[in-house]
This record gives C-alpha cells, structure tokens and sequence, in this order.
C-alpha cells in the first residue's frame, strides 16, 4: 500500500482523530494506539454494541491499529513512548492545549530525541486564540465558524445536522492532508515539524463558495436565501408514501429534463431564474408532483432520465445501491476472533493495490506482549514493568 513505511502513534479518542488514523491505515500506515486501560475511548461503549460489548463505531474507526495499553502518568510509560518515536515518527493526538507538555511528551521535548518527528494536535479551537482551553463539540465549531448560520429555514433556525462535519471533514481530513504533505516534505530536507489542527478554522474553510461570496460582498448569507441552501427549487421533496426525492438539476440540460419528468415544461425557464418570483412557481409545482405518486414511481421515472434526480436513502439502502455495490463500499473484516463485521470501505482507490483490512478495532492493550517483545525488552523486565504499573493496574491490564 502507498503508506506502507509510515508508522504512527496514535494517542486520540472519539472520532476526528481516529478518523483521520482510519484513513492513513487503509492506505498502509503502521497505527499503534496508545490507550489508557483506566479511562477507554467512550467510542468503545457506543450503542449498538456486539456480544463482546464492543461498539460498532469503535469496530470501524479503529481498524487494522496496534493497540498499546500505558498509563502516561508512569514515568516508565513515557520512556516507552521516546524509545518507540524512534521507528513510530509520526504523532496524531487530540488532548486540549498543554497536556502533552504536562505528560512530557510535547512536540518540543520529542523532536530533541527525533528530530524527524512530524507531530499532528487536532483541537476544537487550536493550541493559540482565546477559546483555546475551552471544550466543545462538532455543533458549536460549526456555529462558530459561520456555517451553522445559513443551514436550516427561518421556521427551524439553524439545523442540528445529523454527520460531523467539523470533526471529519475539518479535523480528520485537514489532519490527513497536513500529515502526508509534511511526510513530503521530510523526505527532501529529513526533518519532522509540528502541525496545528483547528476544527473550527477548518470548518471556516468549508465556508468555501458563502465565505467567498460574503468576505467579498460584504453580504451577510441568511437561512434559506440561496440557491444551495433551501432557496431555491434545490431541495429534497415528499412523495405520496412519506418517502424523498433529492433534486438538483441546476444547469439547463438537467432542468429541462425534470420539468418535463412532472409534466411541467413551461417551467424551465423558471428554474433557471434565481428570483423567489420565478422560484416560487416551480418549488409549487415539484412540491405537487411529488406527492402525487409513490416512491417507487419516481425511482421507475427518474433511473433512465439524466436530471440530477435522485432518491433520498438511508444508510442500510444506500450500503445496497448498485452504484455502491459495484464500487465495494461495503467489506467483511475480520475481528480478533472467529468472526467478521460488515463495515464501510475506504472511498479511495489504488489502480496498484487493493485495501486490506487486517482486524476490527481491539481491545485496548491487545499487543503489549508484541510491541515490548519489538523494542528488545526482556521477559523480567517486563514483568517488573507491569508490577509497577506502567500498562495500569493489575486489575485493568490486558495481559
């Protein structure tokens, strides 16, 4: 796989920073995670869980990664950590500001033992700035960075959304793309450097074509005013039997082919004319339509038509869809046992390789033996080791 010679201590919890680790795995990276066996990531208890109680969620995001269980507040824990960045030179870790450097393993005080070592913090607000030791959660780094503001109608105000996006597409993919341009960069000058992760500078970003408009402008965007955001005909609209059908035919080709699909051509010209005057009409028109007949009627109408007109399916549906079938975004891997759970696939697509998923998210300290085993410490040692607490307490340990 392309990631093959990277290898990455992964001290993060919940979802951006996993995630983006996630990601880097599927494409080959070496992930160990450094987890505490007193305090396990919450994802590990997240409903639905299996037999064994593991959650699903935790399953997936934590994927064919190494687990290391250590208490960092064991000074012979840390010693651990600065004799692995010596193969594992990549760090992705999620803790607020300063409690790395509390723990003695800032970027600072590890790149004087590697100075190779690329060092990724994913934070809600950043490690500078005045909100930078508060907590916070997907929905307020998006209400934060403006986008939370012009998503929803004036009767509901701004919308819960139901992904995160400030988690993922700002810290988890942000992360990525930071982390293999610095690897890039390593590979011509041999040395390592820190990365700043906001998830709410990188959810600002996302305000790409409203931001442009509006720092431009100077036009504050408003709920519902646009033609992306529930301004206009673009929008999801009811069929008989309580299903949705999303719609999108912006350009002329694709209008032309929808008005025509609910008997309408007379309102083409409406649809291309961004005014809630010529708006209105055709928004009456496909609220009508649609709710004249079933769903399956506008699945049977739409699957030959080319109109940016597509049915709006749950997870379950969209996991059997042709389309995602043929593209295998669905895969079994395998647990640590007998058996295999059915997960989402990675997106990306090698034309020399093919993803291999080794095992689902483990438990934590699952290879301890293994990873002491690697750094030539001896068998007394160890035992020595885990009597003084360095992997938690003998109640909580592993192995």
């Amino acid at each position: 796989m392309p990631l093959t010679s990277l290898k990455i201590l992964d001290f993060s919890t919940l979802l951006p920073g996993p995630y983006a680790t996630m990601m880097l795995s599927d494409m080959g990276a070496d992930v160990l995670r450094i987890e505490s066996p007193s305090r396990p990531d919450l994802c590990r208890h997240l409903p639905p869980v299996d037999e064994r109680g593991t959650s699903y969620i935790h399953q997936t995001l934590n994927r064919s990664k190494k687990s290391l269980g250590l208490d960092l507040k064991n000074p012979e824990a840390i010693e651990l950590i600065h004799r692995l960045i010596a193969d594992y030179d990549i760090i992705v870790e999620q803790f607020r500001p300063g409690v790395m450097q509390r723990l003695g393993l800032d970027y600072n005080t590890l790149k004087e033992i590697n100075p190779k070592l690329i060092y990724c913090s994913i934070t809600g607000y950043g490690q500078t700035g005045p909100k930078k030791d508060k907590g916070g959660h997907d929905i307020n780094y998006l209400a934060i960075a403006g986008l939370a503001s012009y998503t929803g109608t004036p009767d509901t105000g701004p919308m819960p959304i139901g992904f995160q996006i400030a988690d993922i597409a700002g810290g988890s993919m942000h992360s990525v793309t930071a982390i293999l341009a610095a690897v890039i960069e390593r590979s011509h000058n041999g040395e390592g450097q820190y990365i700043d992760i906001s998830m709410t500078d990188a959810a600002f970003a996302l305000n790409a074509m409203t931001g442009a408009s509006a720092l431009g402008s100077g036009e504050v965007p408003q709920l519902a005013n646009g033609v992306l955001n529930g301004g206009a005909f673009y929008n999801h609209y009811e069929t008989r039997d309580g299903r949705y059908f999303s719609v999108g035919s912006i350009e002329p080709q694709f209008m032309t082919q929808l008005c025509e699909a609910i008997g309408r051509p007379d309102l083409v010209k409406n649809g291309l004319k961004y005014t809630p005057e010529s708006q209105a009409p055709l928004i009456e028109a496909l609220t009508e339509a649609f709710k004249l007949q079933d769903y399956q009627h506008w699945c049977e109408v739409f699957e030959n038509l080319d109109a940016c007109v597509e049915p709006t399916l749950n997870v379950i549906e969209a996991s059997q869809h042709p389309q995602l079938v043929e593209r295998k975004m669905v895969v079994e891997v395998p647990t640590l046992g007998s058996a295999s759970v059915k997960q989402i696939a990675s997106p990306i697509k090698f034309s020399k390789h093919t993803t291999k998923y080794s095992f689902t998210g483990c438990e934590v300290g699952h290879h301890n033996d293994d990873i002491i085993k690697a750094l030539g410490i001896d068998d007394e040692h160890y035992q020595k080791m885990k009597a003084n607490g360095v992997f938690g307490s003998s109640s909580n340990q592993i192995r």
